[in-house]
């Protein structure tokens, strides 16, 4: 299985060295309704999924579905404009296969973006977050199986999933464009159901601030290749409220869309530092 997998890694690897000649260095995820951040990027090369061998296709509204190389603040970056979810009916191999191949791009930093539920009582819709920490117990882990030596260790150590000296230059930024940025816990379902009060009332308790269905199982396997991760929310809607509340696709993207501004700024100047 591992040499199967491998074998379709340096397939895709082989595949998108030919249709774009530099080394990225960082790679960006973009989450639903965050897919303008592209256009901070000086595209070039685009290369839609469906063209890339192995790759699953996104069928979110929300997420464009292409690789973008380019320059992004003086660094050679790849990124995905859409993600992959478990609740589209991938494996979590097939959810995390971008991230590795991205490593063996090249790739040493992955940012990563989503939008999210507010669970702490304190946030409001259109907050950012920048993730410190997350709980991974409602995915399924995507290093279950054979593990793949090439990438990684059996059992990798996750006591800093998010690196501490990115979310400080993260911070650092936030503060001079005088952001209000909130830092937080991440906690990932599966999803596509958005959450029942009874389960945010759970998931508060748990002691996460936001819940989403994307970025952990990318952030582990990214760990897991010694790779250096830094994410964001966007807090598109807020679970816990008194009045009935309903929360649709089209408020997520909405409120993403209005946020998006701040979190380009930071991802731009990040990259710049790094």
């Amino acid at each position: 299985m591992a040499k199967k997998a491998l074998k379709q890694f340096n397939e895709t690897v082989k595949f998108l060295k030919k249709q774009y000649k530099e080394t990225p260095t960082v790679g960006i995820v973009l989450g639903s309704g965050l897919g303008n951040f592209i256009n901070e990027i000086a595209i070039e090369k685009e290369v839609p999924y469906e063209d890339i061998p192995n790759f699953p296709v996104s069928t979110v509204e929300g997420h464009k579905g292409k690789l973008i190389f380019g320059k992004l603040s003086g660094k050679t970056v790849v990124a995905m404009a859409g993600r992959f979810h478990f609740y589209e009916g991938y494996s979590a191999q097939d959810v995390v296969f971008p991230v590795r191949v991205m490593k063996l791009l090249g790739v040493e930093t992955l940012l990563l973006s989503n939008a999210a539920g507010g669970v702490n009582t304190d946030y409001k819709v259109g907050d950012i977050m920048i993730i410190k920490d997350h709980i991974s117990q409602f995915t399924p882990n995507p290093l279950i199986g054979k593990n793949i030596a090439e990438f990684g260790p059996r059992f990798p150590d996750m006591s800093e999933p998010y690196k501490r000296h990115l979310i400080q230059k993260a911070k650092a930024i936030a503060l001079v464009h005088n952001f209000d940025v909130k830092e937080g816990v991440y906690l990932a379902v599966t999803g596509p159901t958005f959450e029942t009060r009874a389960e945010y009332k759970m998931i508060h308790v748990l002691g996460a601030d936001v819940v989403g269905m994307s970025t952990v199982q990318e952030c582990i396997v990214a760990s897991h290749a010694g790779m250096e991760v830094f994410a964001m929310s966007v807090v598109t809607d807020v679970g816990i409220r008194e009045e009935d509340n309903i929360i649709t696709h089209e408020e997520v993207l909405e409120a993403a869309k209005l946020a998006e501004p701040k979190l380009a700024t930071i991802f731009k100047e990040l990259v710049a530092a790094i």
